[in-house]
């Protein structure tokens, strides 16, 4: 019995020091981390040595390596051996695996609708009720956050099923700081200075946006993220949170002012690059080229940090383009309200590793760790902003904090024959010369056959 006890207190140890070896970055050799949030979590979950823990995601590639290099600090607290898997078809495995009765652990979801409706059938765990009020006191919006993770469970009572975990960003706003320069422009603060650059800008002879709608069999959604976070600086949130569940009927006159706000920009001759007719038939990966030409086809381009991508090889962002946040309106009634996305992790079986995983991802250093790197965001007020590798995406960050209202992207929140089907239809028709009214009542007619 000696010489087993002696084994699994090696075999214990090897897994430590193998987890530590995995490290990114060593604990306690840069203060830039919140070394002692590992410590404290450390002393109340070390006696899980020898658990397996088995998390699903939507996660490959890059992404996929990212996260894996925050598991081993995990690893190395509670002696849990954790195994990642990805799949590029996760929406479907998921479901699948829930209703066959073999799901894994803990799941990884980007969308909140589909975390739902698994909650709804009893597929998901419901985790303590000291974590919704965990998120609203330490996430910046933090209240919004937490409502974004609570659905009603099968006997129809609300709880919290889910974590919120990596955001991403979708009001911004991008351009050419030297194009602004040359012409002796701001950048607005406001939604109303917006609007009056942008006439400026065609007064002064020049084209103030660049917008392409164009996405193959997807085309029309970038109008949906426009539509989106026109509707959070127009409505309370309230409004916003009814409109993705048809309880605001798509064709209220709040939606449709919402589009005709996005018509002011994108159904103006003069104010987009090739005029309207260019809208939908460009596409949005060409889009943000305008910014770049010499002289410049905009000067103007909003869409979310992802289209960095798109940029001319060699563009260093923060010097040769930047972003600012999408305003809001002057009077402030609405706050800062932030469009965006993000993940969220969901316990799926009674496995004690499993609720362990969302108490590390509330610790800064579960954060600070993928920070420290590539790719990601997060509204925890406990994270120190410079473990941030890139300083544009540490700017990214603070629009998060300073976010009074975050709102889930509506389109992926709805059924997919709206937000995946007759929105994005329905906004090419728009700027393609229907009425907002017109656009408006089509989608609301795709929907009212799904009641």
């Amino acid at each position: 019995m000696k010489r087993i006890l002696m084994t699994s207190a090696a075999m214990i140890a090897l897994t430590g020091m193998a987890a530590q070896a995995d490290m990114k970055f060593a604990p306690g050799e840069d203060d830039t981390f919140n070394w002692a949030s590992l410590d404290e979590f450390k002393a109340a979950h070390g006696d899980l040595s020898g658990q397996e823990l088995n998390i699903l995601g939507p996660w490959l590639g890059g992404d996929k390596d990212l996260f894996e290099s925050v598991i081993p600090y995990f690893e190395e607290a509670t002696g849990v051996d954790v195994k990642y898997s990805g799949s590029d078809s996760f929406e479907q495995q998921i479901v699948i695996d829930a209703e066959a009765g073999s799901p894994p652990d803990v799941a990884v979801f980007p969308q909140p609708g589909l975390a739902a409706g698994l909650a709804a059938k009893g597929k998901l765990m419901p985790l303590s009720d000291d974590v919704g009020a965990w998120i609203s006191e330490n996430y910046a919006a933090g209240d919004s956050w937490a409502k974004l993770v609570t659905y009603p469970g099968p006997d129809g009572a609300n709880h919290v099923y889910a974590f919120p975990y990596k955001a991403d960003v979708k009001s911004l706003v991008w351009y050419v700081p030297e194009n602004l320069e040359d012409a002796g422009y701001e950048v607005p603060t406001t939604l109303e200075d917006l609007k009056a650059l942008t006439e400026q800008i065609v007064a002064d002879g020049e084209t103030p946006w660049c917008i392409g709608l164009g996405s193959g069999g997807a085309t029309g959604w970038p109008a949906t993220d426009w539509v989106e976070d026109l509707m959070l600086r127009t409505n309370a949130p309230e409004d916003y949170d009814a409109w993705v569940t048809n309880e605001l009927k798509f064709n209220d006159p709040k939606v449709v002012k919402a589009i005709d706000d996005f018509g002011w920009f994108a159904k103006n001759d003069d104010f987009v690059a090739g005029g309207t007719g260019s809208v939908a038939a460009t596409d949005f990966r060409d889009s943000p080229k305008g910014l770049f030409e010499s002289p410049p086809a905009c000067y103007f381009h909003r869409q979310a940090s992802f289209i960095t991508t798109f940029f001319p090889e060699g563009t260093v962002v923060g010097e040769d383009a930047d972003f600012f946040y999408f305003p809001a309106p002057a009077d402030g009634s609405l706050g800062q309200p932030v469009l965006g996305g993000g993940t969220l992790f969901s316990v799926l079986t009674d496995n004690p590793a499993g609720p362990a995983f969302i108490e590390f991802l509330q610790t800064p250093i579960a954060h600070e760790i993928w920070m420290a790197q590539q790719g990601f965001l997060t509204p925890h007020k406990g994270v120190n902003p410079e473990a941030y590798a890139d300083p544009v995406v540490g700017r990214m960050g603070e629009v998060l904090l300073n976010a009074t209202t975050f709102r889930f992207d509506g389109s992926d929140m709805m059924p997919g024959a709206i937000g995946a089907g007759a929105f994005w239809t329905g906004m090419v028709d728009f700027v393609g010369g229907k009425s907002a009214q017109e656009a408006a009542d089509q989608i609301q007619s795709t929907w009212d056959t799904l009641q």
